[in-house]
């Protein structure tokens, strides 16, 4: 199997300078609706005096941070979770629905997710609550049935989790799956009784929402008080790691609240203290009360941990607090279900459907995120505010990546916002999201959103129409039809157990692409049954990567989902495209040679580390060049055009012009071949708005055989005047 973690950078010095890798701490619940929180809905209601839930923590984390009002994860728990490790979306990931059989349900081994990435770049790691892949459903004899999908097998090092999501269909269940484990346990996993044990005595804890030192607290203990009780002793403890030796951590707290059954709250004291005292509990629906005693239950949790941010060691100074520059994070895994708290309380904000639908009810989730040292201070977000900035949950492992300092996993679909978190560096764009449901698909683009259903397709403007109910697609078929052909080319029709697959060249120096037999073939397995097998030519569905000294030449039409070139020469002939779908990665000195051919990404194409395009011809996509690129005859960049501080561009004068189609940021150097300029004054970049400037000392530059040029900077075009 093909491990592509792509060389990790276990660098700090990442998009925004030198500062100090962030800790991130990442509070995810189960099945809790975008209306669930103060600033969507609940603020609103309690100055009404209206039915609302109590989250004074999660008030807290929106005060100090900002609520992405358009933020969005699944339709369901397991490709929630899928698309949230390993930033695939589900035409791409391999669970895109949940699946009775829960070992197929797998983050494969060559799926690389947020514990690994951060593992390597030096991150201790935790994960806390229901995982839902690699083992069995039994309660009193559950079994390790898939050990490549484990949290251990994916960089997590401390766990207290529950393997199975039908398992998790109970607080009670009587074991837990733990690590660090006893030696030769199967996949680094043990089980341990779920109980409160542990903590009864220790008086570091706090007694708050757990009660576990009352008298009727149940002796199989309420699993979210074993994670929370677990995640606060990891922060407690790597808090004051961290503080002495700088070593950041990652925790995830992946609770089963709210998620059914709901009735188990009330086995525990003082399940409802709370609320009953407030005039409008009495009158709600039993399943009601029940459902918003376990949100304000794991709110308190929420909070211990955040106050042991603070104060890490819990002795009133807080001299010692990591809080500044931690990143916390809070999320659901998708819409909230049909249940009376949806209406009593206005759980959806008001949305249509709910969990397992494709509309905004079963995908729009809520989202905050808190980082005092940077949001605010340094970024254009406004602590306290909420933003409509489309955030997917894709997008938060490339942006762990970015803020650990590490090299995102190639080919995914996320997108990383760490420079909008920190206010430093380029943001970058993706153009769409895509989601699925049992009878549905959808495409979100800025304010339209495409649905596709099992009959027809509906078109929604959700800036003027969030609740979906003003169908626009008879008045906008141009419309309709564009968004119908990328949705459909992001895999979302494809039949169950269809992932992206993952690929290395194989052939010989010079061979061409298109050739099945110089490409790996890729199989998905697990303990005698075979999931996945991809052979032949190039898919638009294949990770790929070209290693070192394979000069492989693209022969004809050839399409990726991503490609990495490393250390070695492609070309690319006349008549020929090349697209890497979401991305083109060149580094460790390759070589792109462009022959008149062309060169697509719906995304990007990054020439870094040493690297090159040279040559003629159509790139399409937004092109990054931290490296080299050198022209003869036309360039044509058909997107946007970044050159970073490390860039050269190469311009030949005799023939070469340059023209983007888009913005054109510029940086680095220019430098010139060729020895003649037709005419004393020639535009030789031109662009819808050109930005920035060369490093050229003078803004001058020399030719190869001495001329030299001063350069001079308009709106659209950068000339050369003969000197």
């Amino acid at each position: 199997m093909i491990r592509f973690i792509s060389g990790l950078l276990l660098t700090v010095a990442f998009t925004f300078g030198a500062a100090p890798r962030p800790n991130i701490l990442y509070f995810y619940v189960d099945d809790m609706g975008w209306g669930a929180i103060g600033p969507n809905g609940q603020a609103e209601r309690r100055a009404k005096g209206l039915p609302h839930v109590l989250t004074p923590n999660l008030d807290r984390l929106a005060a100090q941070g900002v609520n992405f009002r358009r933020s969005y994860g699944c339709t369901v728990c397991s490709p929630a979770r899928s698309s949230q490790q390993t930033g695939f979306h589900q035409g791409h990931t391999f669970a895109d629905r949940n699946d009775p059989d829960n070992a197929k349900k797998a983050i494969r081994a060559d799926d690389i997710t947020m514990g690994d990435v951060l593992a390597k770049a030096g991150y201790a790691t935790g994960y806390w609550g229901k995982w839902g892949y690699g083992g069995s459903k039994s309660q009193p004899d559950p079994a390790i049935l898939n050990v490549q999908t484990l949290p251990t097998s994916h960089g997590y090092h401390h766990v207290v989790a529950e393997l199975h999501h039908v398992r998790a269909h109970t607080f009670f269940q009587p074991t837990l799956w733990s690590a660090p484990a006893k030696p030769g346990a199967k996949g680094g996993l043990e089980l341990i009784p779920n109980s409160m044990k542990p903590w009864r005595k220790n008086k570091r804890y706090p007694n708050g929402p757990a009660l576990q030192n009352h008298p009727d607290y149940p002796a199989t203990a309420y699993c979210d008080d074993v994670y929370a009780f677990a995640a606060l002793d990891f922060v407690r403890r790597q808090a004051r790691e961290y503080n002495q030796s700088g070593k950041p951590f990652f925790g995830l707290l992946a609770v089963q609240v709210p998620h059914a059954p709901f009735g188990e709250i009330e086995e525990l004291p003082e399940w409802d203290r709370d609320y009953r005292d407030l005039p409008f509990f009495s009158e709600l629906n039993k399943q009601s009360k029940q459902w918003a005693a376990m949100v304000t239950r794991i709110d308190a949790h929420f909070g211990n941990i955040l106050d042991a941010l603070e104060d890490p060691n819990g002795d009133g100074d807080k001299s010692d607090s990591v809080a500044a520059n931690t990143l916390v994070l809070f999320q659901s895994d998708n819409g909230g279900p049909k249940h009376p708290a949806r209406n009593e309380f206005m759980a959806n904000g008001g949305l249509s459907g709910s969990k397992g639908s494709i509309q905004e009810g079963g995908i729009r989730i809520p989202t905050l995120m808190r980082w005092p040292a940077q949001i605010s201070k340094n970024s254009k977000l406004k602590a306290g505010t909420s933003t409509d900035r489309i955030l997917d949950v894709t997008d938060l492992l490339p942006t762990f990546c970015e803020l650990a300092g590490a090299d995102v996993p190639l080919g995914i679909d996320g997108v990383s916002i760490a420079p909008t978190l920190t206010g430093k560096g380029h943001q970058r764009h993706r153009e769409f999201i895509i989601h699925e449901a049992g009878r549905g698909q959808s495409i979100i683009r800025g304010r339209h959103k495409l649905v596709r259903t099992r009959k027809s397709f509906e078109l929604y403007d959700l800036e003027a129409d969030p609740a979906e109910e003003n169908n626009l697609v008879d008045k906008e078929p141009k419309l309709v039809e564009e968004l119908k052909g990328l949705m459909l080319g992001e895999r979302v029709d494809e039949p169950k157990g269809f992932a992206n697959t993952y690929h290395q060249w194989t052939g010989q120096a010079g061979r061409n692409m298109s050739d099945a037999r110089n490409w790996s073939n890729y199989e998905y397995s697990n303990e005698g049954i075979t999931y996945i097998e991809e052979s032949g030519a190039p898919q638009s569905s294949w990770v790929t990567r070209i290693g070192k000294d394979a000069n492989a030449r693209a022969d004809r039409d050839l399409e990726f989902l991503a490609l990495d070139i490393a250390g070695s020469r492609v070309s690319v002939r006349k008549d020929a495209r090349l697209v890497g779908r979401n991305e083109i990665r060149l580094k460790n000195r390759a070589v792109l040679q462009l022959g008149g051919g062309r060169l697509e990404s719906l995304r990007w194409i990054e020439v870094g580390d040493r690297s090159s395009i040279i040559g003629s011809g159509t790139i399409i996509g937004t092109l990054f060049n931290h490296s080299t690129i050198q022209t003869s005859n036309a360039l044509e960049v058909r997107g946007d055009l970044h050159l970073s501080a490390t860039s050269n561009l190469s311009l030949d004068l005799q023939e070469s012009s340059l023209v983007v189609r888009g913005d054109a940021a510029l940086d680095g150097t220019l430098r010139l071949t060729g020895a003649e300029l037709g005419s004393d004054r020639i535009d030789v970049i031109k662009g819808q708005l050109v930005t920035g400037r060369f490093n050229n000392r003078n803004d001058e530059v020399q030719s190869s055989n001495g001329r030299r040029f001063k350069i001079e900077y308009g709106p659209k075009a950068v000339t050369l005047i003969a000197l």
